[in-house]
């Protein structure tokens, strides 16, 4: 892979990280030498250091987009953009009066600098077919069900909302599959109502395709990426989603036209990972960041960001409160050995979908690592505030000390004194009814550890194992609950690339069935290592878990996604998602790393996601719908 900038200019300081190969009953240990390794590119890559793009851009749009106008991207967004959105901005959108002195090669050269690709022949991608006049009909006696991210984050699906039984998952075939265009991520929940499926896709399209067929009913471009799930509000019919450029959107479900748009935190580096919770006419929106990517490099004043929760009305778009983490903006503490300023506590980002309930009229969420130092008592803690005043009502910290960066993996001087252990609170919380009228809340974290929680005072009750956690280890995206049964993916990544060695025998990666009310664990389900030398391959289940009645669905890195017995942990059905497919287009296309979200599913239809071209893991660009005897 290309190295960039920040990968040679800290080549020499890697030879003295002090890591040496791992023992056999050691896994992991090597360091990311450059950012540019998170992220998957489609083809052949430029010389970005000879590129003349790469003088145009820092001529003209570095001082904004580096840090000097607060609302600018940062040039790590602009780098995750498609070429065609970046080009539509310079030529006609917000940036065409900064660019109007550019000419239009120039124009395409800072294109082809962020994307890191060649666009002497780029042609933006041909929409699907559109549905003729019977499919283009939404089915309003179709009501999507209150489950899933955006309504219920115990991710349990009903039989009756399901329409698949146990017995029919191993009948389970594909009936269709569409073909994210030029895309190496597909990171958007799916989300199944009205006869349609709503998903969002990596160049910023919303599409909603007939649920049957496969055709298009209608698309809505967004300015980046959409991750986060669409969320179908029953009572007006509108939808809501956020994008990578912390945008919030609220659409017309049935015709995909614009009710009202707003820009949720002004922090250059914010963004929206988590999807927005509905409740009480309000959305709870989950605001995260990259600033700790951009301290890679050793000349970034880190950092500056807070992680927060949006409270905003469902109706208007207008914003009710604002809950940050870190309660007060960071000080300058120092500087770094390059001259560059300390500035905290910082991040305790949120990036999981906040988990609303209404008997108590109460959000509960989660927190990620501080970005700098002093570490302070509000990162990797989970969080109860009021939903209608957004004060906080209590705060439990499950690590303390943590500050981290990705400055830390390659070895600069931005990496934080407590050099983490990076141990976010990840998934959405859950509560979990316990018997005798009470409920248990339910956190799982990075450290491979699950906690249950008093729900009135945040107090832990009991605390479950489950691996040897880290920087991609422990509990990623999402948990799912029947009951007090709890279903628990388990990452644990051999190497996460931040030189660190972790115990192999204490890997968890894999499905663990464990009690909501003590955290005894029912099963355990380690997943088999079937990579062999496959390049960023790795067994375990990163993306949320689906639970039915009966088995539960997951999508693990390697690529397959698999049904679950809920009673034993055994594996009823398995299929490899990174296989070639045709596509509704005609195309042949395959997935890859599945992580990120889960399986959707109504109707007898299994709606999935497969591929995550980010951080090590495998690219793809498939969405997957499967049914029994796929008919």
């Amino acid at each position: 892979m290309r190295r960039s900038w920040i990968g040679l200019v800290l080549a020499a300081s890697l030879a003295f990280s002090g890591c040496s190969k791992p023992s056999a009953d050691k896994v992991g240990g090597e360091r990311m030498t450059s950012t540019d390794e998170m992220q998957s590119r489609d083809g052949p890559t430029i010389d970005v250091e000879k590129h003349p793009g790469k003088g145009l851009f820092l001529e003209n749009c570095a001082a904004c987009h580096n840090g000097g106008v607060p609302k600018a991207p940062q040039q790590v967004w602009l780098e995750m953009m498609s070429p065609d959105a970046i080009l539509a901005s310079i030529n006609g959108g917000i940036m065409s009066q900064q660019a109007a002195k550019l000419s239009p090669v120039q124009r395409l050269q800072i294109a082809e600098y962020l994307t890191r690709t060649s666009l002497a022949d780029y042609k933006a991608p041909a929409p699907p077919a559109s549905c003729d006049a019977q499919h283009a009909r939404f089915d309003t006696g179709s009501l999507p069900a209150k489950t899933g991210w955006g309504h219920d984050n115990n991710r349990f699906v009903s039989a009756q909302q399901a329409g698949l039984t146990k017995e029919q998952v191993p009948q389970l075939k594909l009936k269709w599959a569409f073909a994210y265009p030029k895309a190496l991520r597909a990171r958007s929940q799916p989300s199944i109502g009205w006869g349609a499926v709503f998903v969002g896709s990596q160049d910023g399209t919303v599409y909603a395709f007939d649920l049957e067929t496969g055709c298009m009913r209608w698309s809505f471009r967004a300015s980046a990426e959409v991750r986060t799930a669409v969320v179908l509000d029953l009572t007006t019919k509108r939808l809501y989603f956020g994008d990578v450029l912390a945008r919030m959107y609220a659409l017309d479900a049935m015709t995909g036209k614009l009710v009202w748009k707003a820009k949720i935190d002004d922090h250059s580096n914010a963004t929206i990972t988590g999807t927005p919770t509905i409740g009480g006419g309000q959305l709870f929106v989950p605001v995260s960041s990259l600033e700790v990517t951009a301290a890679a490099d050793p000349n970034y004043a880190c950092c500056t960001f807070r992680g927060s929760v949006v409270a905003i009305d469902a109706k208007s778009g207008s914003v009710n409160w604002r809950h940050y983490s870190v309660t007060a903006p960071g000080v300058r503490h120092g500087k770094t050995k390059a001259g560059t300023d300390i500035i905290g506590p910082s991040g305790a980002p949120i990036w999981n979908s906040p988990t609303f309930d209404a008997t108590t009229n109460r959000v509960y969420f989660g927190s990620g690592e501080n970005y700098s130092s002093p570490a302070d008592g509000n990162s990797d803690a989970v969080f109860a505030v009021n939903a209608k005043t957004g004060k906080r009502i209590w705060k439990s910290q499950l690590t303390k000390g943590d500050a981290w960066n990705v400055g830390c993996m390659i070895g600069n001087d931005n990496c934080p004194k407590e050099h983490g252990p990076d141990l976010d609170v990840a998934a959405s919380v859950l509560l979990v009814p316990i018997g005798g009228g009470k409920t248990m809340i339910v956190a799982g974290q990075k450290s491979a550890d699950v906690f249950g929680l008093d729900p009135d005072t945040g107090k832990p009750v009991w605390k479950t194992t489950l691996g040897h956690g880290g920087t991609q280890g422990g509990v990623h995206f999402g948990m799912a609950a029947q009951g007090r049964l709890v279903y628990v993916p388990i990452n644990d990544m051999e190497d996460t690339n931040d030189g660190r060695v972790y115990n192999a025998k204490l890997r968890g990666a894999g499905l663990h069935a464990i009690d909501g009310a003590t955290g005894r664990v029912f099963w355990k389900s380690l997943a088999d290592n079937v990579c062999g030398k496959k390049a960023n391959c790795d067994p375990g289940i990163s993306s949320a878990v689906t639970a039915l009645t009966g088995f539960v669905f997951a999508g693990h890195l390697d690529g397959r996604f698999r049904a679950y017995d809920s009673r034993t942990g055994k594996p009823i059905w398995t299929v490899d998602t990174t296989l070639p497919v045709k596509t509704i287009s005609g195309s042949t296309a395959r997935g890859g790393g599945m992580s990120g979200p889960g399986a959707a599913v109504a109707n007898g239809h299994v709606v999935v996601n497969s591929g995550y071209g980010l951080y090590n893991h495998m690219p793809g660009n498939l969405l997957m719908i499967f049914t029994p005897g796929g008919k």
